[in-house]
């Protein structure tokens, strides 16, 4: 028998039987679209996650240093350290951070995020200027009390009004503003709008700290950031003598990390979605038994008119296959459309992926195919005698 007669009797058999058949194929629909629906949030996550920390810059490397009394790393000894190394360095600057209350009459904030930076943050940090200009070398070494606000401040502490000459101040102290950062995360409170940069020597005597502990580095290329890494290692470790007194970080290191745990997460979820496919695996050969009994006369009488037992077989065998790919492709439809309503609901860009059509799509039909043999079997096998007689 040409397989598409073979195809064309599943159809009919499953026509034949519409709600049965449908049962059988949920549990394949609901698998399906709950694999491609899981991997396509999961993607949408990862690429979320990537392109955040690459906004953070992929070519940054931070350091921190807990200084003693005999072992310290001070602010020029790394500006000379990036210097000497400008064909991989192309900055550094010094970061000291805290929060404060901040002031400007009436209005006031509590827990407002100022960072104590150097001349190079605005370059090292890829970030720009919408009004006035930014922390200078000459406001670090005269400590002069000038400040870079985001818009959140302007906002919250000057009504949206505010020009460059203006004051704030900070713990009681006043500050100047200079510079306005250019807007970033639509102005909302606790982003990288809701902050104030301040000279490093002003946030250091802030703090009451002497020393500053916290760099942070880039590298002319992220490219080079593995070597950056292994340079400052062998520097510090010749200074600090001890490996637990510093600590080195890069945003290359934490996109690693994260598509580890991404990865791991995507298999975690796309197996306990997996379970219902072979849930449903179960299903189908539990309705193909009964199909083969129901049928048991009409076997019987294929077989009287010389149908030979691989005719049997594939008729199941194509039948349960069909089932199981109908599913499969039911499954893909709603997968596809429930992810892209759930990427818009969470605000990712979620999109069924290619590789996880394809998987649920195959898994499907090997179901199909899996589950479809042991019924087809047992139809295979029967004897014509006995079947004509059954009733």
């Amino acid at each position: 028998m040409r397989i598409s007669q073979t195809i064309k009797l599943a159809l009919k058999s499953i026509l034949t039987s519409k709600m049965r058949s449908f049962l059988t194929m949920l549990g394949i629909i609901i698998g399906v679209a709950s694999v491609i629906t899981l991997l396509g949030l999961v993607t949408g996550v990862t690429n979320y996650l990537i392109s955040t920390f690459s906004d953070m810059g992929t070519n940054i490397v931070s350091v921190s240093v807990t200084n003693t009394d005999t072992r310290k790393i001070s602010v020029d000894e790394m500006y000379t350290f990036a210097d000497d190394n400008s064909n991989i360095f192309s900055g550094v600057t010094p970061t000291v951070s805290g929060s404060y209350t901040v002031k400007n009459g009436s209005n006031s904030l509590t827990s407002t995020s100022v960072i104590g930076v150097g001349e190079d943050y605005l370059e090292v940090k890829n970030l720009d200027i919408s009004a006035g200009r930014f922390i200078q070398y000459a406001d670090i070494k005269n400590r002069y009390s000038a400040c870079v606000i985001g818009t959140y401040i302007v906002n919250e502490l000057f009504d949206g009004m505010v020009s460059i000459g203006d004051t704030l101040k900070i713990n009681g102290q006043v500050y100047t503003i200079v510079g306005i950062q250019e807007e970033q995360a639509d102005s909302e409170e606790n982003s990288t709008d809701d902050l104030i940069y301040i000279p490093y020597s002003n946030a250091a005597r802030l703090a009451g700290s002497a020393d500053i502990s916290t760099f942070t580095f880039a590298t002319v290329d992220s490219d080079y950031v593995s070597i950056a890494e292994d340079m400052l290692d062998n520097y510090l470790y010749a200074t600090m003598m001890n490996e637990e007194l510093y600590n080195i970080t890069s945003m290359t290191e934490l996109l690693a990390t994260i598509n580890t745990m991404t990865t791991m997460l995507s298999s975690v979820l796309g197996g306990i979605a997996g379970i219902s496919l072979l849930v449903a695996g179960i299903g189908i050969m539990n309705i193909m038994l009964v199909s083969v009994v129901e049928r048991t006369k009409e076997i019987g009488i294929r077989k009287s008119l010389g149908a030979k037992q691989r005719d049997i077989m594939g008729q199941f065998v194509i039948e349960a296959t069909v089932i199981s790919s109908l599913g499969g492709i039911i499954g893909i439809v709603i997968g596809s459309v429930a992810t892209n309503l759930l990427g818009n609901a969470f605000g990712i860009e979620a999109a069924p992926t290619t590789g996880a059509i394809m998987l649920a799509f195959g898994v499907s039909a090997a179901i199909g195919i899996g589950f479809g043999y042991m019924p087809a079997r047992k139809a295979a096998k029967l004897n014509p005698i006995d079947a004509l007689r059954s009733e």
